[in-house]
């Protein structure tokens, strides 16, 4: 008869010979995985180096209207939430899963709190017609000319970023699935860090977007 695993044990795939392997090779695919975001995003950061260069005036009078306080909270919020995101791996090594699962809840909630503050900036320049590209509307005052090539890569970049923070809040909301289900803890934590490793480096980009396009100068 076959028997369940025990709760919070390892798994082994059948095309691993060891523990030790698998770990490494999901810790080297992980890594491979976030050297191609790096790559993608990195692409993005040059070519709006490159365009700001080229027209640095029309980059200075697009972060104008962007409200830099709350691209601020987002961004402690986003720090905030990575700690909570390194306590839950520590907490699931020392099989304390209560706290674990409340890190990994709270470390949800930030993700919200993001969201919640990227859909008030968007709908605010969208209802004014600052739209990406062709679609740029805007009619209120001052000089707009060449403003629509700014917002093409702020709406690029960030929805970009956000797409990431879904993802990564999806992610979260698996391991904290499988964290009440038993399924991670001090022998079976290695899918918890890469989640982890994951949110971390949404945080990261975030920390980079948000003096590039708020802080333009």
């Amino acid at each position: 008869m076959e028997t369940k695993p025990s709760p919070q044990t390892k798994p082994l795939a059948h095309h691993f010979d060891s523990y030790e392997q698998q770990e490494s090779a999901g810790t080297l695919g992980m890594w491979l995985f976030l050297c191609t975001e790096i790559l993608m995003f990195g692409g993005l950061f040059v070519g709006y180096v490159l365009y700001h260069s080229l027209y640095p005036e029309i980059f200075k009078a697009g972060a104008t209207f962007l409200e830099w306080k709350k691209g601020g909270i987002n961004t402690v919020v986003l720090l905030i939430s990575s700690f909570t995101m390194a306590l839950s791996i520590y907490y699931a090594q020392k099989n304390k899963m209560k706290a674990c699962r409340m890190s990994l809840i709270l470390t949800l909630f930030c993700g919200l709190l993001f969201m919640l503050i990227k859909y008030m900036e968007y709908s605010h320049k969208m209802h004014v017609g600052i739209f990406p590209g062709k679609f740029f509307a805007y009619t209120g005052e001052g000089n707009v000319e060449g403003l629509a090539l700014y917002f093409s890569f702020y709406y690029l970049m960030t929805g970009l970023h956000a797409s990431h923070v879904l993802a990564g809040m999806g992610l979260i909301g698996w391991a904290l699935f499988r964290a009440f289900q038993n399924k991670i803890g001090p022998n079976n934590y290695k899918p918890l860090e890469y989640v982890g490793l994951f949110w971390h480096l949404v945080d990261l980009i975030w920390i980079y977007l948000f003096p590039l396009l708020y802080l333009v100068e």
